[in-house]
């Protein structure tokens, strides 16, 4: 199998020399937007290339990127893609330009907030800087997407030893045994992760850890990305079928359940892959602690609960295929109808805790949530005054 290359040799913004990966989602000034073509793994490790906002929204609509934190650094750079080789009169026409590629990129994936979070971020600080020349304000565009992607990593590594706080991490002789659904990690993110960087730090704080990879069907997530990225790691593992978590659960193999979220509401609902709710409920039934780990970007305060929340429903041939690229054969009768829902809704009461980068939210989450955004806010304004 491949070994991802050292971010620091193809990303010289990298703030962590001693990776052993490459980021999912970076930007070179030659090839412009690269990212690691998922689909692709973990047969073939491949860079894929996009030099316009259209192929950027195409990309994550297939799913070649995805996990929420890496749509939203993908979306930002899209951003900058809309308006970097355009002539505009005045930087107003930029900002409606960039507005446009908003509307555009939000469509290819609706549940995952953080894309809507990242163009609308890169649209305010457009409208913020509006003053300057059309050339400049195209500059910190990039830069401001450049800032996105960096911090990224930083409160993926911030929440990462929240959660492993959380978890014990077992005896010499029987580890702490996790539970984790779809990818979280270094695939999902820019890098590192959040429920899998949890797992990641677990590993590197000297933890006995093993995890059971949910497969999570349709598209094989767990199976594909979770197990490859574990295997690079050396983190001891198994992968299970979706359907065993429960007799798991109930012979007591597992202590406890970490999954991400592609949108939390105010009220602490959590929209995440498609198994997660099952997930959530088999575990309550049996007492296994159930922790979600998002960043505070992922927490959507104008929604009070996940009723609110805009499923995404896929296409027919990710349940009807074996192959998640067309190429294999189909395991269903031809014509069969499919109901493919790519998320479901967690409520609340099923949630024990939320690890986010500023704090360990616990109900009532109306209130810790909110405070969880609020420390965030306060952590980039004071960012930006020192830069």
């Amino acid at each position: 199998q491949t070994k991802l290359k050292p971010a620091v040799e193809i990303m010289a913004t990298s703030t962590d020399k001693k990776s052993s990966f490459y980021r999912s989602v970076f930007w070179d000034k030659n090839t412009k937007l690269n990212m690691v073509d998922q689909p692709k793994l973990p047969g073939k490790f491949e860079i894929i290339t996009c030099k316009t906002v259209e192929e950027v929204a195409r990309c994550i609509k297939t799913m070649v990127v995805r996990g929420a934190p890496a749509i939203g650094a993908a979306g930002s750079y899209g951003m900058y893609l809309a308006v970097q080789e355009s002539k505009f009169d005045s930087s107003k026409d930029l900002v409606e330009a960039l507005k446009k590629a908003k509307t555009l990129l939000d469509a290819a994936r609706p549940t995952a907030v953080n894309l809507s979070w990242a163009t609308k971020r890169i649209v305010s600080h457009a409208e913020d800087s509006v003053q300057m020349p059309v050339d400049k304000l195209c500059d910190e565009i990039l830069a401001e997407a450049e800032r996105i992607c960096n911090e990224d990593v930083e409160i993926n590594k911030r929440l990462g030893k929240f959660g492993a706080d959380l978890i014990h991490g077992g005896t010499k002789e029987k580890p702490t045994n996790l539970l984790h659904h779809c990818n979280t990690g270094r695939l999902a993110t820019v890098d590192y992760g959040t429920a899998l960087g949890i797992i990641y730090t677990l590993q590197e704080q000297g933890k006995n850890i093993h995890v059971y990879v949910d497969e999570t069907r349709p598209r094989l997530q767990g199976a594909r990305l979770t197990a490859w990225e574990l295997q690079q790691a050396g983190i001891p593992q198994h992968l299970i079928v979706d359907s065993a978590s429960g007799f798991l659960m109930r012979k007591g193999m597992i202590d406890v359940c970490v999954f991400g979220a592609d949108r939390v509401t105010a009220n602490g609902d959590v929209a995440n892959k498609i198994g997660t709710y099952n997930l959530s409920v088999v575990a309550k039934e049996n007492k296994v602690k159930v922790y979600c780990a998002c960043p505070t970007s992922t927490i959507d305060l104008s929604l009070k609960s996940g009723d609110e929340i805009e499923i995404e429903e896929r296409g027919a041939d990710e349940v009807t295929g074996l192959s998640i690229d067309s190429t294999g054969g189909s395991i269903a009768p031809k014509g069969v109808p499919v109901c493919n829902f790519a998320f479901d809704m967690t409520p609340a009461k099923y949630i024990d805790a939320i690890v986010t980068e500023e704090m360990v939210c616990y109900p009532p989450y109306e209130k810790s949530l909110a405070m969880a955004v609020d420390l965030a806010h306060k952590r980039r304004a004071s960012a930006s005054k020192n830069n």
